[in-house]
């Protein structure tokens, strides 16, 4: 289950060792720690999001959510949209330190972040719904245009391409790469040193460049 922890000024927010599949369980601890996040952010602040071992969120947890009734299903949704995009908007600098495969809503998971560090020699980030024969909800597809460049998208969505490290950041899916030992120091590198910035200022300008994005998410802004 999802860990809370810190480093100085830096939460990191630990998702698991396993699949981290995302079901309501893993979606109600997740709004449970950015409550805590928010509550405690008063003062310098930033996060790092990652996981450890193989993967860092291998996407929905298709098995549990095929038995959900209707109506839990639609508030699982709801509540899913809603942790993206808090997330997206979060008022202190993020990164994600991402440790192995990030698959469809594990991507997206990571693409809340406004940065990426990837693991160098292992995983890979990818949009699997083509071959998987899902839909991408208009949550999802507004976050992939809004962070990533337009033939990334198209090659992520229509072929279902895999990236590894170096293809990743070539692509815009990351900002650097780092040994899996080295990851979250890298992330916590990016992160540190702006966790002094003023919490206001970064609430005001984060609404603003990822608005439209926060309001695909069922965010009142």
């Amino acid at each position: 289950m999802i860990e809370h922890g810190r480093e100085g000024n830096v939460h990191v927010v630990t998702l698991g060792d396993d699949a981290n599949l995302i079901n309501p369980a893993f979606v109600a601890r997740l709004h449970e720690v950015l409550d805590a996040v928010d509550a405690a952010s008063d003062g310098p602040s930033a996060l790092v999001l990652t996981a450890r071992g193989k993967f860092f969120s291998n996407g929905l947890d298709v098995a549990t959510l095929m038995q959900l009734e209707p109506d839990v299903m639609k508030q699982f949704n709801r509540d899913l949209v809603r942790a993206f995009g808090r997330l997206v908007t979060l008022p202190i600098p993020t990164a994600a330190a991402i440790n192995g495969h990030a698959f469809a809503g594990g991507a997206i998971l990571a693409l809340t972040c406004d940065w990426r560090v990837v693991r160098a020699d292992r995983g890979w980030i990818c949009m699997s719904e083509v071959d998987a024969k899902v839909p991408v909800g208009s949550g999802p597809m507004a976050m992939l245009r809004a962070k990533l460049p337009a033939a990334t998208v198209r090659d992520a969505i229509l072929i279902g391409k895999r990236y590894a490290a170096d293809e990743a950041i070539a692509a815009g899916w990351a900002d650097a790469k780092a040994a899996e030992d080295a990851l979250v120091a890298a992330a916590l590198d990016i992160v540190r040193p702006l966790a002094e910035k003023d919490r206001g200022i970064y609430r005001s300008l984060k609404r603003t460049l990822w608005g439209d994005l926060g309001r695909a998410f069922g965010l009142d802004l």
